[in-house]
């Protein structure tokens, strides 16, 4: 298994957890009288468990099976790492900003989370470049 799609993996692994450490904090939150920013924490839960778990295990295991094109384009691993980079930046970012936008509305926090819509664009983007002509190699064989 490349290196690569080792650390994509172990990366989901980790959101994994913290997203159920997070859904079992939403839901202790009256129970343990814990700070208000805990009520506001539904949809950072969604992102760590959706882009940080499942969107992170799959591209890793992509990376790791689909077949190379037949001029693989010679910096896409640079690339690969680039949008493991930008979407864990922007997953970080977003669960840290999506609760002090929503508890001080009008004030930075809420650049903060289109700072982090467009660090996971750019890594989906970089995503499709690279996997884009793998997954057409592959539908090309299959004729």
């Amino acid at each position: 298994m490349p290196i690569l799609t080792r650390w994509y993996i172990r990366t989901s692994f980790v959101y994994l957890m913290a997203s159920l450490m997070v859904g079992v904090l939403i839901a202790m939150r009256f129970d343990l009288a814990l700070p208000p920013a805990f009520s506001v924490m539904s949809p950072v839960y969604f992102h760590l468990f959706l882009v940080g778990w499942i969107s992170q295990l799959i591209f890793g295991v992509i990376f790791w099976l689909f077949p190379k094109a037949q001029q693989e384009w010679q910096h896409w691993e640079s690339l690969a790492w680039a949008v493991w980079a930008l979407l864990n930046a922007g997953l970080l970012l977003r669960a840290i900003a999506e609760p002090l936008a929503v508890l001080n509305p009008g004030q930075i926090w809420g650049w903060g989370l289109v700072i982090s819509a467009l660090l996971q664009w750019l890594a989906g983007m970089g995503f499709i470049i690279i996997v884009w002509p793998r997954a057409y190699t592959r539908a090309r064989k299959q004729r």
